[in-house]
Formats: C-alpha cells, structure tokens, sequence
C-alpha cells in the first residue's frame, strides 16, 4: 500500500468541484464578435483576466466588461486572477478607444471596471472620468455600471466618478471583515464600507459583491449584509470564490445553491433592494438587471408570492 505524502493528503483534503460549477465553453458568433472587438481596439477585459466562469455565456450574448488603466494591478490580493507588478504608463487615449468599442457592440449596458494603480495620485480616477464622460457622449442611450478601486478612500477621487454620474458604481467588499486581511491584504473593510457610504452620499445607486467559500462563517455573512444595508447599498452580488491557480487561495468549502437562496433572502429582508446570488454569480453577472429600482426585490416578492 502507498504511503501518503503530506502533498498527497493535501490534495485529498481539497473540496472536489460539484456539477453546480459546471459551465459552457465559449462558442458561437457573438463570442467571436465580442473578440474581435477586444482585439483590434487592444482592449482589457476582467472577464479573461480575472478567469471570470461566465465568460462563455456573457460573450455569447454579445457582452463583455471591460477593464481600464491596463492589466498589471499594484495589488496582490490572494483571490484574485489579474497579474501583478508595475503598471504601464497611463494611456489617455484609452477612454475613447473603450466608448467606440462599447458603440460598436450597440450594448444597452455597459460595464466597465479597472486595476488598482495606488502608484497614481490621483489613483486612476482621472481617466475613470474621461472614460465615463466619453462612453456617455458617444453612447447616450447606453446605461452604465462602474466597479471602481477604492482609491485609498480619497473622497476627492471618490467624488470625481460621481461627478461622472454613472447610472450604477459598484466597489466590491469581496469578504467578511475577519477574513479582509487575509484575502484582500491591502485594502481595508471599513475603508470600502466608508467608500460606498461617500457614493450613496453623492446620490448614486450603488453595488457591492462578496465571494464565499473562503473560510467565513454564516454570522459574519449575515453581518456583512447587514454593513452592507447600514451603508445604504441598493445591489450585493454574492458568489462561489473559485481558486484561480495554486499560488492563490484555496477553496474552503463549495457552497451549496440553497445556501446562496437563504442569503439572498436574508440580504432582501435587511431591505437592500436587489440581492443576487448563487454560486455562479459575479460583480457585472445579469448587471444590466441592476440599474432598475425595485427590479430585484419585485421579482423576489412575485416568487414568494407563487411558492
């Protein structure tokens, strides 16, 4: 009989993937479209930088989130796919090249995030104003979301995309407070709570996101929702944290569908008006639901209603 290594009861004690998980390739025409654009305006996405699971099905209906201020991020957050180093010089022409591939696809919404470039003074926010201003003069009728950085929590850069005025600014918690030094290592809980707190201040609709599956508990689940309401946030995406490679962060446990369901039943009765969530779900998944007051809450309530 073989003698188990510690390497081999490593690997035995890792949570297999359940048929949950699974998800369709990428294929079809619009996909190839949507690549096409991507390519020839030498755009970044975070779907394929962050190994987003629903690239397939996002690309394939002809939507893509794309990312700005490049593809090198100066942080090293231990859940995340995007590379890190030094960044490349900012590009000022990129918020034109993004508004005319947006016009291209002719996309309703659009969703548009970016690294973290905590080298910069102002922390990017000045081309993430450019980048609003310029998709909004070219694609009027276009609704867009922003997820933004945090930019070390300088309302100066904060109030800048609120200048801007997106339809929706999402700025992700990712994780519970205990667990925010560990999976996020140089940001900050409160920090982001405060973030969204001086957005919904500005008069926006915001958004936040948080992964399970990282060794949180129920509670603090629970009480990170509830941070989430006390901050005035309108939509919270919460989804299944997926190991993007071995350097990163293991997979505590997968969490079942049902528990997605309660959360989201949870999140709807702390009165945050639109909670999705399931092991699938990501930031900008179904985001073009998120822009509608009501839209979430109305189809929760309409559910009860038929159960």
């Amino acid at each position: 009989m073989k003698e188990l290594t510690v390497i081999d009861a490593v690997v035995e004690q890792k949570p297999k993937k359940p048929d949950w998980l699974r998800v369709r390739l990428p294929i079809g025409e619009s996909y190839r479209n949507v690549r096409n654009l991507v390519d020839t305006h030498k755009l970044h996405t975070i779907c394929e930088s962050g190994n987003c699971p629903n690239m397939g099905e996002c690309w394939g209906a002809g939507t893509a989130t794309f990312m700005i201020l490049g593809n090198i991020c100066t942080r090293s957050c231990g859940f995340c796919a995007v590379a890190t180093g030094r960044p490349a010089p900012v590009d000022w022409d990129e918020p034109q090249r993004v508004a005319e591939a947006i016009h291209l696809m002719k996309v309703k919404h659009a969703v548009i995030t970016s690294v973290d470039r905590d080298e910069l003074k102002d922390g990017g926010s000045i081309i993430w104003y450019n980048t609003i201003k310029a998709v909004k003069s070219l694609n009027p009728d276009t609704t867009l979301e922003t997820l933004i950085p945090d930019f070390k929590g300088d309302k100066e850069n904060i109030n800048r995309i609120v200048e801007a005025a997106p339809e929706v600014v999402s700025h992700n918690i990712e994780t519970v407070e205990r667990l925010t030094r560990q999976v996020r290592i140089q940001a900050k809980y409160w920090r982001s709570m405060e973030v969204l707190r001086v957005l919904k201040q500005g008069g926006m609709r915001t958004k936040s996101g948080i992964m399970l599956g990282l060794g949180e508990k129920k509670e603090e689940v629970v009480q990170t929702l509830q941070d989430l309401a006390n901050s005035g946030v309108d939509v919270v995406t919460i989804g299944q944290y997926l190991q993007p490679t071995r350097k990163h962060l293991q997979v505590a446990r997968f969490v079942h569908p049902d528990e997605f369901a309660e959360y989201r039943e949870i999140g709807y009765s702390l009165g945050i008006d639109y909670v999705e969530s399931g092991p699938l779900v990501r930031s900008s998944y179904h985001s073009e639901k998120h822009v509608i007051p009501g839209y979430g809450k109305g189809v929760w309530e309409r559910e009860k209603v038929e159960h």
